[in-house]
């Protein structure tokens, strides 16, 4: 660390039973070619060995900071070291991830080329087992700009949040107040964070070079917990919360438009992946909200394909229309087949045919 105590980079990583994938993690944090970095382990009540893991590791390595902290959920400890970064920049790194050796040097001199609020990187999702893979995500495109402004490149507000294959300057952060949302136990709470980045950023630095390994078989993951059904609300609440307490203008209702289109994406994608008793839960709180943005007229129909659209027309009309001709049809491809009869015969056409199909 240089001698004014203030690092390039401030690596947060947040720690919970994780012993199992640590070392790699932490071996990658502390191998980085950027050796003027601090790595604040926030661990967050581990009850496994995870602790001691990474005591032994700050034994070796003076640029590591431990803060220990009863456990009370991510958000709580990103905030906690938020407040405790004195980097430049600020990283993160989940402890079932890890980097490759020069990703922090690379997302560094990106973001100072161009002088950006964010550099960005593509990743790798991984698999250790049966045995190791690499599938590059494509999260940044082979064309992408160098850099570029969010809204004139909106693709990165429908992108899966990876918030941590990407720095932030701690600065930027400060100013626009982007935290994360504090909910015990919840999960998605990089959402709100990632909206909050690209709704103020000035100029994201692009990187197509994948520079971490997106661990895809570690069964404790959030992404496997499908009992964190309401989870995904909260965050788009706080995201509405954010963006009413922007000024008014042009911008602002740009914003309100892509969050339409992004609440859509991520609710389908969250009742998708739930169990049918959940699915006809959440499907009432779909529609609701679907509803309440076409009373204040902030639906865009340009920023949504035809089958979205008609997804959403059909989840606000005929909810369990929707999850049974959904239950029915989409698994085999059939949204095509449902178009046709809405287009020649509206939903009774539509409701007939299921129920036709569903019978047999």
């Amino acid at each position: 660390m240089g001698s004014n105590e203030s690092p390039k980079i401030s690596l947060l990583i947040p720690i919970y039973n994780v012993e199992r994938y640590l070392p790699q993690c932490l071996d990658s944090a502390i191998g980085q070619t950027l050796e003027d970095i601090e790595i604040i382990c926030i661990n967050d009540g581990s009850t496994d060995r995870s602790p001691d893991i990474i005591r032994e590791y700050a034994s070796r390595d003076s640029r590591i900071r431990i803060i220990d902290k009863p456990n009370s959920g991510y958000g709580a400890s990103m905030n906690r070291g938020l407040d405790e970064a004195r980097g430049d920049y600020i990283g993160i790194l989940e402890s079932d991830d890890f980097f490759e050796p020069d990703a922090l040097e690379t997302l560094y001199r990106a973001a100072e080329y161009v002088n950006a609020d964010v550099a960005k990187a593509d990743f790798f999702f991984y698999w250790s087992i049966p045995e190791e893979k690499d599938e590059r995500f494509g999260w940044v495109d082979d064309d992408a700009p160098e850099a570029a402004a969010p809204l004139d490149y909106p693709e990165v507000f429908y992108r899966k949040p990876s918030i941590w294959s990407a720095i932030y300057r701690r600065d930027f952060l400060q100013r626009n107040g982007i935290r994360f949302l504090e909910t015990p136990g919840a999960s998605y709470q990089d959402a709100g964070f990632n909206f909050k980045v690209w709704a103020c950023a000035g100029k994201v630095a692009l990187v197509k070079r994948p520079v971490l390994h997106y661990r895809q078989d570690n069964e404790a993951s959030s992404v496997n917990s499908p009992g964190k059904a309401f989870c995904v609300c909260d965050e788009y609440r706080e995201m509405w919360r954010f963006l009413d307490e922007m000024p008014e203008g042009e911008k602002k209702e740009r914003l309100k438009r892509i969050l339409v289109r992004l609440r859509f994406d991520t609710y389908m994608w969250n009742y998708e992946r739930l169990s049918e008793p959940l699915q006809l839960e959440f499907l009432k709180t779909m529609e609701e909200d679907f509803r309440k943005e076409d009373e204040e007229g902030i639906l865009d129909e340009s920023l949504f394909d035809e089958q979205k659209l008609a997804k959403r027309e059909l989840i606000q009309s005929h909810p369990d229309l929707f999850h049974l001709q959904h239950s029915a049809y989409v698994s085999h491809g059939k949204w095509d087949t449902v178009k046709h009869y809405f287009r020649a015969g509206g939903f009774p056409a539509v409701l007939k045919m299921a129920i036709s199909k569903v019978s047999r």
